[in-house]
């Protein structure tokens, strides 16, 4: 049986589409069409049903994709074991938050590359949930709690928050000094999409939960980078993750705000669709990742 043929099923049943899983693939669309023309011939059944529109995997096709699944990555695995682990080689597709791509992952790939000459990454960088199936993609690196789902996950550790504000904030509204004061105060609001999220408010702990107190806004955002630089305009107060904001308040960009109350810590999670099966270049992927990103977090009280 054509083991190519079968990955390149795999792929389109993943993505349900010929053009996505040939970008993924890199090859060209054609070329998809005929192996997978050629794989339904050598079987005798129609895999995919295809319209102008959508690609649908058929019940022939349905049964079939958890078979091919595990055919593809045994394979895979079997063809690693007699190589060194410099000639791992292929594309592995990543999603990444733009601020840990930007300042921290991106910065330091020469040392995967180092490792894994072979390798291809095609990185993803945006703040906004992804559908890791649906869009193609190996690993993604998650900030914040985790939606249930049959995706596998690795708990990193969490990013402690700090609650700041520009110099110039401050010498317009002054400090706050509890909670009773943020009524005279603005926050910038941070939304993931708009209109459905939380009001803004600001988060702190009290007991054993944490609480929101409504705070009045003047601007919403939806990227960490915008979040920054309305805080450095002087729009309101900001809760962030320490990326770089421990950095920033030694270099007096801000200043820190009610630090007995702070926000909860956000985890930090790499989520992959391999099951226990992950190829070893999105191993090797996770692995530097991790390397990178988990001596920058705090310690993780849930897990441990």
């Amino acid at each position: 049986m054509d083991l190519d043929g079968l990955a390149i099923f795999v792929k389109v049943a993943e993505l349900r589409s010929f053009t996505r899983a040939a970008e993924h693939l890199g090859m060209p669309k054609a070329r998809v069409s005929q192996r997978l023309a050629a794989l339904e011939s050598e079987l005798g059944v129609r895999l995919l049903q295809r319209t102008t529109r959508t690609v649908r995997v058929t019940s022939d096709g349905e049964q079939l994709l958890p078979r091919a699944k595990l055919l593809v990555q045994e394979a895979e695995e079997v063809s690693a074991m007699f190589q060194d682990q410099r000639a791992l080689r292929g594309l592995v597709r990543v999603d990444l938050p733009i601020t840990f791509a930007r300042d921290l992952l991106i910065p330091r790939l020469p040392e995967l590359y180092a490792m894994y000459p072979h390798l291809e990454l095609a990185v993803s960088t945006t703040d906004h949930r992804v559908d890791i199936v649906a869009e193609g993609f190996d690993c993604v690196l998650s900030i914040g709690t985790l939606r249930a789902s049959d995706l596998t996950a690795q708990r990193l550790g969490v990013l402690e928050t700090f609650n700041v504000a520009s110099p110039g904030y401050v010498k317009r509204h002054g400090l706050p000094r509890g909670l009773e004061d943020l009524d005279r105060h603005l926050i910038v609001h941070y939304a993931m999409t708009f209109g459905t999220d939380p009001p803004p408010g600001f988060e702190y702990r009290d007991g054993n939960t944490y609480r929101l107190r409504p705070m009045r806004s003047l601007i919403t955002v939806n990227s960490a980078d915008a979040y920054r630089g309305a805080c450095l305009a002087g729009l309101g107060i900001i809760q962030a993750p320490n990326v770089r904001l421990r950095t920033d308040l030694e270099e007096g960009l801000f200043v820190e705000i009610l630090p007995e109350l702070r926000a909860e810590p956000m985890p930090v999670s790499l989520v992959h669709p391999h099951g226990r099966r992950v190829p070893k270049r999105v191993r090797a992927v996770m692995g530097w990742i991790a390397s990178v990103i988990t001596p920058r977090l705090a310690r993780d009280t849930a897990t441990s």
